[in-house]
């Protein structure tokens, strides 16, 4: 026999609202630990400028997304109280590039480039890509173990010979915390 509970809202013993339905099937968690949040994402408004064979942090001018106002200064700052597990990603075309030319999109933790390995944190902190002459597109993700007051920039490197720029339009930064993890 099958029974059926019918609620538009589940609260704690405390009184405070877990889960909230619209009636129409739209679920709301309400929790924390039960959103994937803090989460950001970020483009840049114009093109930028790389130099050649100098890693360049990348300038992000506008915020699509910041559900707890933790993306500023092109960088992200896990907010106190939220230190966790963090998927991360980042996308970048690079316009203009050479035949056999270089290019590395790499995530930067505190102001370094390496992220701890052995289990503490899972990553594909830079990609090189070398290839055809003509634009570079590429994608890099990373799952890393933030600490309240860590920070995430991007930065990118190449050696075209000279500066090249970054097109603006399918550049994308990006991240949440995981739930559960």
């Amino acid at each position: 026999m099958a029974s059926i509970i019918k609620a538009n809202q589940l609260q704690d013993f405390g009184g405070n609202s877990i889960l909230t339905s619209d009636g129409a099937g739209v679920v709301t968690p309400n929790a924390s630990g039960i959103k994937n949040t803090p989460m950001f994402l970020a483009v840049p408004s114009t093109n930028q400028a790389v130099a050649n064979t100098t890693n360049t942090l990348i300038t992000f001018g506008t915020e699509v997304e910041d559900t707890d106002n933790a993306f500023a200064s092109n960088k992200f700052t896990v907010p106190t109280g939220e230190g966790g597990k963090y998927f991360l990603y980042s996308s970048v075309r690079l316009n203009d590039m050479g035949d056999a030319d270089e290019v590395q999109l790499s995530f930067k933790k505190n102001g370094g480039y390496n992220f701890p390995v052995g289990g503490v944190d899972y990553y594909s902190v830079s990609n090189s890509v070398q290839g055809a002459a003509g634009s570079i597109y590429f994608t890099h993700s990373l799952i890393a173990v933030l600490a309240a007051g860590d920070y995430i920039e991007n930065a990118i490197y190449h050696n075209y010979g000279s500066s090249r720029n970054i097109n603006y339009t399918y550049t994308r930064f990006g991240g949440y915390k995981l739930i559960g993890a």
